[in-house]
């Protein structure tokens, strides 16, 4: 058993798909005027059989408020996209090879998101969640750096969760974030990841 069979079978991912299932995120299509974008949350069915989240890193590029940063796949809505879910899928292609239209099942979204800080474009953000039925080796684009898969288990390690000291466009700031073997995952993917393992939690603690 393996791929998407293997993370249905998954007693975390049943869940977290009961959990998205009756989850009502709130509406912002009214923002009328606000660019939106679109963002995937991608599990794929790890080699010891436990659910993997795919994270990217991305390339340093120069005006890029995001540049550097620990992020999920995705991007900006463009005009020949039918609908968010299309945004997120045409973002990941482009970005890792991985076909979401092909090879993914789209389970939900958490809650539209935007940013914190005044300095950054005013943008409203869509997670959806999304489990992958195969994996085959990415294809990074040029704004890719890298990518890397975290274990379930491991995002929900309360000793990685901590108040960390980091640079956000020339400014030090003190904010909340999650560290895995090196890399350090803050900002508004933090809040993503967030709203994901606190939906888990409360799943759980229903039972």
């Amino acid at each position: 058993m393996g791929g998407l069979e293997a993370l249905l079978a998954d007693a975390e991912i049943q869940k977290l798909k009961a959990a998205l299932a009756a989850h009502r995120s709130p509406d912002s299509e009214s923002d009328e005027g606000v660019r939106k974008a679109a963002v995937a949350l991608i599990f794929r069915s790890g080699a010891d059989g436990q659910p993997e989240l795919l994270f990217i890193k991305r390339a340093d590029y120069p005006g890029d408020p995001w540049s550097g940063q620990v992020a999920f796949p995705g991007g900006r809505e463009e005009p020949g996209d039918s609908s968010l879910a299309d945004t997120a899928a045409r973002e990941t292609r482009e970005e890792t090879g991985i076909d979401l239209s092909r090879d993914g099942a789209f389970i939900g979204t958490l809650d539209d998101l935007r940013p914190r800080i005044n300095r950054l474009p005013d943008v409203i953000v869509r997670p959806y969640v999304v489990l992958l039925d195969r994996c085959e080796p990415l294809i990074l684009s040029q704004e890719v750096a890298l990518a890397f898969w975290i274990p379930l288990p491991a995002l929900k390690e309360a000793a990685s969760w901590r108040e960390t000291q980091v640079l956000a466009r020339g400014i030090q700031i003190n904010t909340r974030a999650f560290h895995h073997e090196g890399h350090i995952v803050w900002g508004m993917t933090e809040r993503i990841l967030g709203q994901l393992l606190e939906l888990l939690a409360q799943a759980s603690s229903s039972e």
